[in-house]
Parts: C-alpha cells; structure tokens; sequence
C-alpha cells in the first residue's frame, strides 16, 4: 500500500482535472506506487494565502487518524470522516463545486487515504485490485472526498451531524440518494435518514426502489407543500466560514457542530417519513415478494 507523497504542501490549491491524468498511474491505481509530488505541485493554482481554510495539517491529521481508528473496517470511517471533514473545511457550496479543489485533495494531499478506502478486494473476476480513477478525479457522488463533504451538507439538520452519521453508515444510501436531485430538499433528507433509523428501510435494493418511487411521486407532487422548509439565513454559515481561522480541531470523539441554521422543521420530518413509508409498500423492490 502506498503512503503519502515524499512531498506534500502545506496549502490546498485547484488542481485541473486536465493536469490530473499523467498522474493516475498504473502504479498508483493498483495502490502500489505514488508520485513524487514536486512535479504535481508546479501544475496547482494556488489559493488565497490569507485564508486559514486552506491549510493542509488538520486534513492530513483527519485522514491519518481515520485510517488508524478504521484499520479494521474501512468503510466505516465515511460515517466517522464525512462530519469532521465538512467542519475542518469549511465551505460555501460554490467553493465546493469547484473539481479543482477536491483533485488537489486527493492527489496531492492524501492520495494514501484515498488508496486504502477505495482499493478493491480481489475476487474470481477481478483478482487484482484497484483503485477506479473516479476515487481521484470523479464526480461529486464518487470523488473520494467530494462525496463525504456533500454528504454532509446535504444530510447535516443545521448544525446537527448526527444525521450525517446515519446516512453515511450507510453505503447503499449515500451511493444511490447523493445522485438525486431530490436530497437537495431538507425535510426530503432527514426523512429518508429517519426511515433508515427506523429501520423500515435497510437494504441497498429496499434504498434504491425508494429512491425510484419518491423521484416518480415527485413528478407530480411537490414535497416542499408537503414537508415545508424553513428559508436559510446565509449570515449563519458566512459567520462559520469566518470563524475558521480560530476554530480549534474537530473533536475526534465528538461530532462537531456545523453552521448556526436553523433545524428543518419536525412536523415537515414527520411527514414525509410518513408519506415515503406509504410509498416504500408499493416501490418496485427486486426481490421483494408481492403481498397480493
């Protein structure tokens, strides 16, 4: 397995998917071999210096704490990572639009962390392991970081990570529901997250006919009327971006506290959970046997 690059910066920088792939080495996707990192460097658009967000150390930190405590069971530290990773960095949803950043991430900065989550197992089709490209330079709901960090946005009530947790813990979940445009909607979020601790939703195929039915209702019916949201005052999360340069590490032990928003109305929770368990007795389940 590979570790970090001999030479790692100090800074996040924007890293062009274009200037990506000369580094996406056979070595490096089998997990067997990393890049220098100085010839990767002279490639990254360097971001602002005055900004504290940018600093590398208490990223490095996260991951490597994530792969000692998760040695074990490596997919359990998406549920552990995604919370502390969306409250070390903290950013707008523009900023973490931008591919560039979550490139330089994984590449340059922990191209290690991203070989030991995603690294396959050998099986009898594909006995040799590797590291699918995507892991480094994918779309949002497949880059190694880039889906933890949304993940954690979209699935965060204000401040409260506990949800994030639930739904990461989860693979089924955040791998079908991120894709959908749906999630977007808070009361939509929390109440496919109550279902999973509910249990009345639990397997991937019970997740993803869910999904299939919530997205065909959707058509038609308008959740925001059904589970209404409260609007989001952008002071609240401006005032947590700011407070970065003096916030001091996240908790490894405890979740930390997102941005001062408002939690997503309850009743609004209620019923859609209410509303999506109707929906989950008819969705089209593979497997799942008729009652009739």
């Amino acid at each position: 397995m590979i570790t970090q690059p001999n030479h790692v910066p100090e800074r996040l920088g924007l890293l062009a998917t274009s200037a990506v792939d000369p580094f996406l080495t056979e070595e490096l996707l089998k997990g067997e071999q990393v890049h220098g990192g100085i010839d990767l460097a002279k490639l990254v658009e360097p971001l602002p210096e005055e900004d504290a967000r940018w600093w590398v150390e208490p990223i490095r930190s996260l991951v490597e704490d994530a792969m000692f405590e998760f040695r074990e069971d490596r997919t359990r530290a998406d549920a552990w990572l995604a919370p502390r990773l969306h409250a070390t960095l903290r950013l707008t949803r523009r900023e973490a639009a931008d591919k560039r950043l979550w490139n330089h991430l994984a590449l340059a900065v922990a191209p290690d962390y991203v070989a030991w989550r995603h690294l396959s197992e050998p099986t009898a089709k594909r006995p040799d392991r590797r590291i699918a490209a995507e892991r480094f330079r994918g779309p949002a709901d497949r880059q190694c970081f880039s889906r933890l960090w949304w993940a954690a946005e979209l699935f965060r009530n204000g401040s409260d990570y506990e949800p994030v947790e639930a739904a990461c813990g989860n693979q089924d979940l955040i791998h079908t529901v991120l894709r959908m445009e749906l999630i977007d909607h808070r009361p939509t979020a929390q109440a496919l997250v109550r279902l999973l601790q509910q249990g009345q939703v639990t397997t991937g195929r019970e997740i993803f006919g869910l999904s299939v039915a919530i997205n065909a209702a959707g058509a038609t019916l308008i959740y925001d009327i059904l589970g209404q949201d409260q609007p989001r005052d952008p002071v609240h999360l401006r005032d947590w971006i700011a407070e970065a340069e003096s916030a001091p590490p996240v908790e490894r032990y405890e979740l930390p506290k997102g941005p001062d928003e408002d939690s997503v109305p309850e009743e609004s929770v209620a019923a859609l959970t209410s509303y999506f368990a109707e929906l989950f007795e008819t969705a089209p389940v593979r497997g799942r046997k008729s009652t009739d």
